[in-house]
């Protein structure tokens, strides 16, 4: 039995940093939204963990590999009391590693859907986010599959009504670690609004106020080292975005457009970019396609 799923890259529509943990981590407040953009994760039988990453961007993991996707195996495997995880993880590596869209947190969530469905020894929702907090901050609320509001390090994670919104990506041609992120954040420290305003628009569907309402705390810090990133967010407002943000710990701008035709004429005036959508809700835990469709 071979068990393949769709690992979808994310954005953040707001990124509120709250302050530093004393384990170590950020307490922080986000609206993450799943987009059309995605890795495709593939498990099967095998004697003993092998991750294999193939495709246009597998250079870009280096000689580290996709190591988020190995450590999911292993804290799947502790959670089902299955002993060593084995299994074949092959990752299809589509979207930019190091760029603030989610990839390796996407692939890890993924990997641990699918050897749960792999295996059929299914966990529970709580025993699955508990696994999945383990591995990293952002993946929690990627086991979704659509969009959230997460809170705590991120493990506090809320389904977000959402329509179909449509956006323009710029990854730029450099990585920012997210640790370096939050350290550069904890230099200076500075915490945007309360976005109760920026949710709600978000649900209802109110394009105008988010563009205008988005905001990233990572993104000063970020453009201060890499003033690119300001130079990407000026170039998406003068080409007519309704707004564009920094995502994540960066360094991709993301830029929010009324419809297709509207994006599509912003990427056009933004060389590099591209245009994808936020990608449907689904079920809980469904993670992209059902199994064998990428």
């Amino acid at each position: 039995m071979i068990v393949t799923r769709r690992a979808h890259a994310k954005l953040n529509v707001f990124l509120r940093v709250l302050g530093r943990r004393d384990d170590g981590y950020h307490d922080i407040q986000t609206a993450i939204l799943p987009l059309e953009l995605h890795d495709v994760v593939t498990v099967e039988p095998a004697d003993e963990l092998e991750v294999a990453v193939v495709g246009e961007r597998a250079h870009e993991l280096g000689e580290a590999g996709e190591s988020l996707s190995g450590r999911a195996a292993h804290a799947w495997a502790t959670a089902a009391r299955v002993g060593a995880p084995r299994a074949l993880i092959t990752i299809e590596k589509r979207i930019p590693v190091a760029a603030g869209l989610g990839g390796g947190s996407a692939d890890a969530a993924a990997t641990l859907l699918a050897l749960d469905e792999l295996f059929g020894s299914p966990l529970s929702t709580e025993a699955m986010v508990e696994a999945a907090s383990t591995v990293g901050s952002d993946v929690p609320a990627l086991l979704a599959g659509g969009p959230v509001f997460a809170e705590g390090r991120g493990e506090r994670v809320v389904p977000l009504h959402a329509v179909a919104t449509h956006w323009v990506v710029l990854p730029l041609p450099f990585a920012v670690r997210s640790a370096d992120a939050y350290r550069w954040w904890d230099e200076r420290p500075e915490t945007g609004p309360d976005a109760g305003a920026l949710l709600a628009a978000i649900e209802t569907g109110d394009d105008e106020i988010v563009g205008s309402a988005m905001f990233d705390d990572l993104q000063p810090p970020v453009a201060y080292r890499h003033p690119e990133v300001d130079r990407a967010v000026a170039a998406f407002r003068d080409a007519g975005a309704l707004g564009a943000i920094m995502s994540g710990s960066g360094p991709t701008v993301v830029a929010l457009a009324r419809h297709l035709g509207h994006a599509d004429r912003i990427a056009a005036a933004v060389p590099g970019s591209f245009v994808t959508v936020c990608a449907p809700p689904m079920p809980p835990r469904t993670m992209g396609a059902p199994s064998g469709v990428v």
